[in-house]
């Protein structure tokens, strides 16, 4: 897991389709889909969908919180937030063959994250940012060097993706923190050409 991930996002523009598709169409090759708080028929109907989508890109879907949808779609993996199914708990379902990520703010988190058997932390938040509910204190350049470093020195190594907040002229120092990847939605969405802002944070990363 590293470069960018993509998490879709219903705005007054577009819907979460629809925002994967932009993802996809600017280059990006991991999707994560993120329908917090929706009926799990609803996710997964349009996890399929995703999934078909993903598929014609040759690209890897993940999906936040619904454990059952990821085995049933047949998606890449699973993201789990703090408030969600303990990773152990999805491991006994998924079994080896998908991929599990897990939310982390603090050493502690990772740690903890560690040792349920994630496959890649989801570190933040950067800045405060609008699309997440009860945030936790927010990280900054520092907060990511001193985990990152702290993890290091335990012989914790995990792809560590940056999330929250997180604009393109962040995208350089934050890579330069040891971080594998960034995960991004409102920057995107919000751009005046999505698809274009998509390629250049694509291309950013690999020139990086």
């Amino acid at each position: 897991m590293n470069g960018l991930l993509f998490i879709t996002h219903r705005t007054g523009r577009y819907d979460v389709l629809q925002s994967a598709e932009i993802a996809l169409k600017g280059g990006c090759r991991q999707i994560q889909l993120r329908m917090k708080d929706a009926p799990a028929k609803e996710v997964e109907d349009v996890a399929r969908r995703a999934k078909d989508l993903c598929d014609s890109y040759h690209a890897a879907l993940f999906i936040d919180d619904y454990v059952d949808v990821c085995r049933k779609v047949d998606a890449a993996g699973v993201h789990l937030g703090k408030s969600d199914m303990p990773p152990f708990e999805a491991r006994a379902i998924l079994g080896d063959k998908y991929l599990i990520g897990g939310t982390a703010n603090t050493f502690d988190d990772v740690c903890r994250l560690y040792g349920q058997g994630v496959n890649y932390i989801g570190l933040g938040p950067f800045r405060f940012t609008t699309t997440k509910k009860n945030l936790s204190p927010v990280l900054g350049l520092e907060g990511y060097r001193t985990i990152l470093q702290q993890c290091g020195e335990n012989g914790i190594h995990l792809p560590v993706l940056a999330i929250g907040g997180i604009t393109v002229a962040d995208i350089p120092a934050i890579m330069q923190t040891g971080v594998s990847g960034i995960a991004l939605s409102s920057t995107v969405l919000n751009a005046a050409n999505p698809v274009e802002e998509t390629a250049k944070i694509v291309h950013l990363m690999v020139s990086d």
